[in-house]
């Protein structure tokens, strides 16, 4: 499957994830994932809410032509309205803005940071002296944020301040632009950390790649 960032992409982040590390001590590491979960409700509340509408038109369309129902009627309404069911389901399918249309704002923020808590830890990212590592998670398909300090930096990266990077990266990710929006990540946690740098180890304990899953 085609991948979300570019081999230009990756090699320009690896160097500000670099020089990133050098200005505030921490242990940055990016990944992306092009969905956190698989959504399987999203086909059903399409197709409900596909025959929902054309069930109520068909009924209004039939009363207004005041006329006898026949046997042929009632097929065809029956047959619209399962057309209109599954052809919203196709819908979700081909174009990802419409499935999230059916995909509440909680969901999204629940699945996408238990994807990131797991990613956290099955890469062992809380394996670096003075649990300096920062996650930074952008799932495509939700169109979310998540950054996970460890403990070791946890305290200088405080709720607000992860709320105000999460923000301004979210408007470059709503444009599709996933680099710019790692970027800007990047810049404001440099920001964020530079000042309140602890000097602990100058060695590189995680790796600069970027984590690029397909996910569920």
């Amino acid at each position: 499957m085609k991948q979300i960032l570019s081999e230009t992409d990756r090699s320009q982040l690896d160097k500000k994830i670099a020089e990133a590390e050098a200005k505030t001590s921490a242990q940055i590491v990016l990944a992306t994932v092009k969905r956190s979960d698989s959504y399987a409700e999203i086909p059903w509340k399409a197709f409900a809410f596909g025959i929902s509408v054309a069930g109520l038109t068909v009924f209004l369309f039939n009363m207004l032509r005041l006329q006898w129902v026949t046997n042929t009627m009632i097929l065809v309404s029956v047959a619209a309205i399962l057309a209109a069911g599954v052809i919203m389901v196709f819908l979700t399918l081909l174009f990802p803005g419409f499935a999230r249309l059916f995909l509440s704002g909680h969901r999204k923020e629940t699945e996408t940071l238990q994807y990131a808590e797991s990613l956290f830890l099955s890469h062992e990212l809380f394996a670096t002296e003075g649990r300096r590592g920062v996650l930074l998670l952008v799932s495509y398909f939700e169109k979310k944020v998540v950054i996970l300090p460890d403990k070791g930096v946890r305290n200088r990266l405080r709720a607000d301040i992860m709320n105000n990077i999460i923000s301004k990266m979210t408007q470059d990710l709503r444009r599709n632009n996933v680099r710019d929006a790692m970027e800007t990540g990047l810049e404001e946690l440099t920001a964020a950390l530079c000042y309140s740098a602890q000097a602990v180890s100058d060695k590189n304990e995680l790796s600069n790649e970027i984590i690029e899953e397909d996910g569920q």
